[in-house]
């Protein structure tokens, strides 16, 4: 069995303002079956159906008989379901529970 927990480093901004460059998450790893469970406005990482190995973080928008759709926070920023269309149950691979971001630079 896989470890539930995961964290994900957020790169880009397509997720602006909600969630900057350089963020990192803690993820919870959707288990099979459990994709019903998840409802619109939470945000999930996702592997894009278009480039497989490719993961991003996105919000889900609606249900559909295909899978998910889903949005980037930013629409000028962001290649979300507009662009590769409906994503899997099988590609949301996990729900976003925590936002950290690093620690301030000292000068």
């Amino acid at each position: 069995m896989r470890w539930p927990w995961w964290r994900v480093a957020v790169a880009g901004s397509s997720m602006a303002p909600t969630l900057a460059e350089g963020d990192w998450l803690v993820c919870r790893r959707v288990r099979p079956g459990s994709v019903a469970r998840l409802r619109p406005g939470q945000v999930v990482v996702v592997e894009r159906p278009d480039r497989p190995g490719l993961l991003v973080v996105k919000r889900l928008v609606r249900r559909t008989p295909q899978g998910w759709w889903v949005e980037g926070d930013n629409p000028a920023a962001s290649d979300d379901s507009r662009v590769f269309g409906t994503v899997p149950d099988a590609s949301v691979l996990a729900r976003v529970r925590l936002r950290y971001a690093p620690r301030p630079r000292l000068m």
